[in-house]
């Protein structure tokens, strides 16, 4: 029943981690961490598979190396700069 709820929960977690892990987390608002984070799980798995342990039908460290991958190129391709 509420399971789109919960994936929105980890992907926001997984965006945050990522733009954290760029140090570009400052300059993303919560809905781009959730956006990275749901999106960044769907690249992950598609590049790396589905292995290590899983939240709401997301495999974690694909999750996250894929969000970390979006997070580089958004930032690279809008011109966002770490601080």
């Amino acid at each position: 029943m509420f399971g789109w709820l919960w994936s929105i929960i980890v992907g926001a977690i997984i965006g945050a981690i990522a733009g954290a892990a760029t140090n570009r987390g400052s300059s993303m608002g919560w809905i781009a961490n959730i956006l990275a984070g749901l999106i960044g799980s769907w690249l992950g798995q598609t590049l790396l598979g589905t292995w290590g342990p899983s939240l709401a039908g997301m495999a974690l460290f694909p999750s996250i190396l894929g969000a970390i991958i979006l997070v580089l190129i958004v930032s690279a391709l809008f011109g966002m700069r770490s601080k």
